[in-house]
């Protein structure tokens, strides 16, 4: 209880810029907790989608395989979708390989989405924090200019003090923010080279199977 009145006591001695740091985290906490539940939705769909659909795909089953990707709303689903059904139609590798990579530049931006306000909220709040130990300190000087002379000395102290409450919530705020984004950067680049494994995978098999009915 004694540590919760220590931070209370913190937070109101900082100042009018501690409530925007404030609101950038709740913000910025908000935004991460979204998108660390949808990428792990995302990656949880496409590795049952993949466990299904690679069967179908290794015994050269294209028709179950369109099947399958038409009923589900993965993004692997949608990524090899795209393929498949261009299979249907072309023999051409890099016709397919295209088809796909269209898909995929459609995929990425969705699995981004929103992950760069979370480093965004961290530099804010630095500046925020600075902007505010700034005035902070504008104002401990001008008051300290017209204070009893024998007293400045203490007045500025408790002033600078005061005045760096606000520096020091910003980085507060700003460690966890960017720690954060390093982890939903690196969770969306999972997903992403996942989704490349797959379609290789895909490319190769349709490509094996071409091949051999040209032998024929």
């Amino acid at each position: 209880m004694e540590a919760f009145y220590s931070m209370v006591k913190f937070f109101v001695a900082g100042g009018a810029f501690m409530y925007p740091i404030l609101v950038v985290f709740a913000v910025g906490v908000a935004i991460a907790i979204e998108r660390f539940v949808t990428l792990t939705l995302i990656r949880r769909k496409n590795e049952n989608m993949w466990t299904k659909l690679q069967p179908a795909l290794s015994s050269g089953d294209f028709e179950k395989a369109r099947e399958m990707t038409s009923k589900d709303d993965s993004t692997v689903s949608r990524l090899l979708g795209m393929g498949l059904a261009r299979q249907g139609a072309v023999r051409r590798r890099e016709d397919i390989e295209i088809a796909m990579e269209e898909s995929m530049m459609e995929i990425i931006p969705q699995l981004e989405k929103r992950t760069a306000y979370v480093a965004l909220g961290a530099n804010i709040a630095t500046l925020l924090g600075l902007l505010g130990t700034i005035i902070g300190l504008i104002q401990a000087f001008t008051a300290v200019a017209n204070a009893n002379p024998a007293e400045k000395a203490d007045l500025l102290s408790a002033s600078i003090s005061v005045a760096m409450n606000t520096t020091a919530f910003g980085l507060v705020v700003a460690i966890p923010l960017l720690v954060t984004h390093s982890v939903l950067t690196a969770k969306t680049g999972e997903i992403v080279d996942s989704l490349e494994m797959a379609s290789v995978k895909a490319l190769n098999v349709i490509t094996a199977l071409a091949k051999r009915q040209a032998a024929v």
